[in-house]
């Protein structure tokens, strides 16, 4: 029942046209209600013979009523463009998925045959009618658009279970979930994703969640671990500085590794734990771990301990090692140190959650020989910014992902994989030109 009362608008054939009639009907609508408002008086007086008619309207007073009229319609169209665009955008997104299944013929034909004059004689006319139209619903609800597909076992069946690229571009939009569920599949799309980008004011971490976007958070109780990727210029710093600021407003210990000793090395003269050498750098990743293991020991001693609980529940606080250009650091290292970092690694990705330690790692591309033995796989939360090859991308979010990416001259811009193997669009938060970043973070440490 509950598909059948927010299902939205059906989606016919008629509406491959829908633009179209909206504008013209609407806007004669309009014109015809000013244009007939000047002439009132004389079709309710005037005897109706064509001359007389015929002299009112050609007269200047017509001429000048039509001018008039035509103007007031384009000042109610600029209004309406004006104020309602979304309107007009959503008119636009239900004829659009008309035309695609028009276009692919996902639907059945019949033949019709059309009578002739002498009904005794039969006609060799025939008409195509179409007999079935995949029932597709259309719903605009909180910036979200909602695709309702009706799955019924019929031939067109597995085009409609993978519309996720021909919407995504055909709409542009970003994909941001999509549901099966008993008798149809639901497509949800972000309409305008960068009005979603929110300011680092907003970056609020509570209850286990981070805000990133209006309506994107990153759960780290559920889905821990995140990792970013970026080449120079695409806002990862500013990103990760972003994320330190916000975890420092709660009762978190961060960790802060940067082998380049670059931007967010210079946090040690506001913070503690801020590591850039890699003997030092390699031994926080050990204090880590065995606080992490300790952690562990320490949960199931407790008296409200109890089996499938984590930290939170316990009123422990979380753990975080921010790890930047972690490609780099691994390549300071021989092969006996490689191996050691990444069996720690793997420990902490696979048992941190529990504990509340968790890993922000990023680098400029996650070469799979650094991220081994399904270290990536537990990374639920990835973010690529800026610019990135298909390689790149590939090793990001899987080679086998069915997702077009575009690249937009927009300095924090990027693609995120929130746990649930959807790729859709992000924006990191607006950091204003006058934030300091290290005086912020002075005051929070103090």
């Amino acid at each position: 029942m509950k598909f059948y009362r927010k299902r939205g608008k059906r989606i016919r054939p008629g509406d491959a046209s829908l633009f179209f009639q909206f504008i013209f009907f609407g806007l004669f609508v309009v014109w015809f209600a000013f244009f007939i408002s000047f002439h009132v008086k004389f079709l309710f007086s005037a005897t109706w013979e064509l001359d007389p008619i015929q002299t009112h309207f050609m007269s200047m007073y017509g001429l000048t009523s039509l001018v008039i009229s035509l103007v007031m319609v384009s000042v109610y169209a600029f209004v309406y463009y004006r104020y309602r665009y979304n309107h007009l955008k959503q008119i636009i997104h239900r004829q659009k998925p008309a035309k695609m299944i028009l276009e692919n013929q996902w639907y059945e034909t019949k033949q019709v045959t059309k009578e002739g004059f002498f009904k005794d004689i039969p006609s060799s006319k025939a008409n195509e009618k179409i007999s079935h139209f995949p029932k597709m619903y259309y719903r605009y609800e909180k910036g979200m658009i909602h695709i309702q597909v009706e799955i019924t076992l019929g031939k067109y069946q597995e085009p409609l279970l993978n519309l996720e690229k021909k919407l995504e571009s055909g709409l542009y939009c970003e994909l941001v979930s999509k549901e099966l569920h008993d008798s149809y599949v639901e497509y949800v799309l972000f309409y305008d994703m960068i009005a979603n980008r929110i300011s680092i004011d907003e970056v609020i971490a509570q209850n286990g969640s981070l805000k990133l976007m209006d309506s994107m958070y990153w759960e780290y109780d559920k889905l821990p671990h995140m990792l970013i990727a970026g080449g120079t210029g695409g806002g990862k710093t500013y990103f990760i500085l972003t994320l330190i600021e916000a975890l420092l407003k709660t009762d978190a210990k961060l960790y802060i590794l940067d082998p380049k000793n670059a931007d967010l090395a210079d946090l040690a003269t506001v913070m503690p734990d801020v590591y850039y050498k890699k003997e030092d750098m390699m031994a926080c990743i050990d204090q880590f771990y065995e606080d992490m293991i300790a952690r562990s020991e320490e949960m199931k001693q407790m008296p409200n301990y109890k089996t499938g609980e984590n930290y939170a529940y316990l009123g422990l606080s979380q753990n975080f090692l921010v790890f930047d250009e972690y490609v780099a650091f691994m390549e300071m290292l021989v092969s006996k140190e490689n191996t050691a970092v990444l069996t720690k690694l793997k420990q902490i990705v696979m048992l941190g959650r529990q504990a509340g330690f968790f890993l922000i790692l990023a680098c400029q591309r996650p070469e799979a020989k650094y991220l081994g033995d399904g270290i990536r796989d537990q990374f639920n939360f990835r973010v690529a910014l800026g610019r990135m090859s298909e390689l790149g991308y590939g090793m990001m979010f899987g080679s086998d992902v069915q997702k077009q990416f575009f690249l937009k001259q927009i300095k924090g811009r990027g693609y995120v994989d929130k746990g649930d193997n959807v790729i859709s669009e992000f924006y990191t938060p607006l950091v204003p030109k006058e934030h300091d970043f290290l005086n912020e973070i002075a005051k929070l440490t103090r």
